[in-house]
């Protein structure tokens, strides 16, 4: 859904998440460091940086750190990890689920198309 829509039904798009609600829904979804030092950050400030970067859509060596707590390239990491381990496709279905269960699935919103086009190079001859 795109903002303007969000914001017809009173709601916002969430720019940060607050420590109870990432440690309930979001925290069992993402997977951690398997091996080293534990990290400086806690997975939670790591999340809210990125979704600081897909909220404002500034590029990844432009996301403002505070005090110098992390260098981007590493908040940039964790998220392609989570991409690439399913932690987001956990999250996702994670959430789809928990709202079908309580009852707060809201499809009349949900916008979809099962069409696709097949791109060609050039005519064939």
């Amino acid at each position: 859904m795109d903002k303007q829509g969000y914001k017809e039904r009173g709601k916002k798009l969430p720019i940060q998440v607050s420590r109870k609600d990432f440690n309930q829904y979001i925290l069992p979804h993402l997977s951690r460091a398997r091996r080293g030092p534990k990290g400086k950050l806690s997975r939670y400030q790591i999340f809210n940086y990125i979704l600081y970067v897909l909220h404002t859509g500034v590029q990844w060596n432009q996301l403002p750190i505070r005090r110098k707590e992390i260098h981007w390239s590493n908040v940039y990491k964790w998220h392609l990890r989570w991409s690439k381990d399913g932690s987001y496709q956990n999250l996702f279905e994670g959430s789809v689920k928990r709202l079908l269960l309580d009852h707060k699935l809201d499809l009349s919103i949900l916008h979809g198309d099962g069409s696709n086009t097949v791109a060609k190079k050039g005519e064939l001859t």
